[in-house]
Order: C-alpha cells, then structure tokens, then sequence
C-alpha cells in the first residue's frame, strides 16, 4: 500500500536534508524516484539544504499537474516508485489533490515536506490540504531553537531585523541574510507573540510581564 507523508516542522529543522537523505535510501535499495521542489532558496529546479547538501530537482510551478507528469512518464516506458515533494506549503490545494491521486490510484508513494503556518501564523493553503488528506503527519524531531534557547515553533518574516506581520504570504528568503534584506527567523511563541526577534533583543532590555493591574485608590 502506497502513502502520502507529510513531514512538517518549522525553518532550520531539517526538512530538506531529511528528504535528500529518504531519496538516497530508497534509491539505495533500487527504487526510482523524482524530486520536486519550489521556490527553493537556492533557485529554480533545485532543492538545497542547510548542510550544503542539494540535488537537482522539478521545478512545481502554478499549474503543474502531478498526476498526469507521473502518467506520461509511465506511459513512455519510465518507472516511478516514489515521490519526493520540498517546499509542499508552497503547493496549491489542487496539487496536493493530485498527489494523493498518484499514492491512490498508480500506488507510488509520496513523501511531502514543508512548514505548516508562514510568518503571520496561518496556515498555508498547500500545508493544509496535506493536513487533511495526508495518511500520515510527521513532525519532524530535530528541533529548532528560538533565540533564546526554547524550541522555535513560529516563523518569523523580518526587514532590517525588524518582524513584519504583513505582506505577501509568500516572499522567498532564507535565515542567513543581513539585516537590511528581508529574511526569516524562528521563535518561539512567546516571543513571536512580542515580535521579539533576535536583533530587538539585543538592543532592547528584557524584563518580566506584569499583570495589568489597576492602580489602587483609597
């Protein structure tokens, strides 16, 4: 029986070294695979990770059908046992709808891996199909850690290391960029909800919260 996974976590956990790393076991043991990804940090028809490992790869673009890719591929003779889909947040409802036709329909599996929310904390309309159709949702264990030692769970978009809560829900950045270019940064929640990013901390005196009492009159 064929599945479709999705593996999710936050930016900086590993996403795309895992899936570098499922395509090189399955192609160990003789299984053919394609890679997809989009919007990848290092450019088109590429999937990179972190580590400095990367692969080529498919370019998803708006319209791409998986179903009748995969379809014309076996048609001319090729074999596909498994797919490997970076960036999957970036997917569109449709193509996720896809996707689960190729595990169900020609039983191939599918491997998805993606961020779930973007930077303003809602979810992203590919990460959600997948939340509602995928046999499995696995989040990741390598985790991220915020600023300040917790384990990250938001995304965090920044300008000038300043977090910025409006804009596109999709603008490509990555983590290791100068403060004057728009780039991403993970927190925690407490401080996601504080837009308390690692530059304003450091020029900003922490202190606790204090409740909200009234002042006291006699």
């Amino acid at each position: 029986m064929a599945d479709l996974v999705f593996f999710s976590g936050t930016m900086d956990c590993g996403k795309s070294t895992l899936a570098l790393q499922l395509d090189h076991n399955h192609a160990a043991r003789g299984r053919k695979g394609i890679i997809f990804s989009r919007h990848d940090r290092a450019g088109a028809s590429t999937i990179s990770s972190r580590l400095g490992l990367r692969a080529d790869a498919v370019e998803v673009t708006e319209g791409f059908d998986f179903h009748a890719y995969v379809v014309h591929l076996l048609s001319a003779g090729g074999k596909v046992d498994y797919l490997i889909c970076d960036e999957a947040n970036f997917y569109d409802a449709e193509q996720v709808d896809q996707l689960a036709r190729v595990v169900d329909e020609l039983s191939i599996d599918v491997f998805t891996f993606g961020i779930t929310t973007d930077f303003r904390t809602k979810l992203f309309p590919g990460s959600q199909r997948l939340i509602e159709l995928a046999d499995r949702v696995e989040i990741l264990q390598v985790e991220a850690l915020c600023w300040c030692g917790a384990r990250a769970t938001h995304n965090a978009r920044t300008v000038g290391g300043v977090m910025v809560v409006e804009g596109a829900q999709v603008v490509v950045g990555d983590i290791a960029v100068s403060e004057s270019e728009v780039g991403y940064e993970v927190l925690c929640r407490r401080h996601h909800r504080r837009r308390l990013t690692a530059a304003a901390a450091r020029t900003s005196v922490l202190s606790p919260d204090v409740l909200p009492f009234e002042e006291q009159r006699p």
